[in-house]
């Protein structure tokens, strides 16, 4: 497993581009397989049945091992590898690009049709968002409930994330934290704790955080 890596977020948002009168609409998913990037695909290619051309494009696995292109009747190389170059250059492993194209009525010819490809799938990204996946440890400290307003203070300002509180006899904290860190947080909320809370370790679990636009 990568301790980090980026990949497009969990989501259904379409973006759209026009260009001279066509209409170019990206749609993007978050895929772990080819047959289940094969499959998005042919949804896309049913729902837009009657678009000129649904090109496309994903790169899949750890060390990107699997990536594809389809032209989808434009011309030889103007869509379908520009939308690889874009997953490449953007570093998003394990997503899926479709860009369905209704003509406009004007043709764009070859460079054209690159850089409008290229943005389409530029746009997609930053419509449904990048995503860093960190590898991480959850880590749970159980405290009596006059500790819960100082350690939720403590956390909101420490760069460790709160996974979720359960409110039991005992307050239960679920943080994220890096594998490379857990005694150094443990040693950190034993102190803030007095050495009243019991820190146990959970399981280990990928935490996602929205990367800025590009």
């Amino acid at each position: 497993m990568l301790n980090t890596y980026k990949t497009v977020k969990i989501s259904d948002e379409v973006s759209e581009l026009i260009i001279e009168r066509s209409q170019f609409l990206t749609h993007t998913k978050r895929v772990t397989s080819e047959e289940e990037a094969q499959a998005f695909i042919q949804e896309i290619k049913k729902k837009h049945k009657t678009a000129n051309h649904n090109c496309s494009a994903y790169m899949i696995g750890e060390h990107n091992q699997i990536q594809k292109a389809n032209d989808d009747g434009e011309p030889t190389g103007t869509a379908g590898v520009p939308m690889l170059e874009v997953l490449k250059k953007r570093d998003v492993k394990d997503t899926a690009v479709v860009v369905t194209r209704y003509f406009g009525g004007v043709k764009l010819g070859a460079g054209g049709l690159i850089r409008a490809y290229s943005k389409a799938t530029s746009e997609g990204l930053n419509e449904i968002g990048v995503v860093e996946r960190t590898l991480m440890q959850v880590m749970t400290t159980v405290v009596d409930y006059t500790w819960l307003g100082k350690l939720e203070n403590e956390l909101r300002q420490s760069p460790y994330d709160v996974k979720s509180i359960d409110y039991l006899d005992l307050v239960h904290v679920h943080t994220f934290v890096p594998t490379t860190e857990m005694e150094s947080f443990t040693e950190w909320m034993t102190e803030l704790t007095n050495g009243q809370g019991e820190i146990r370790t959970g399981e280990t679990v990928y935490h996602e955080k929205l990367l800025p636009k590009v």
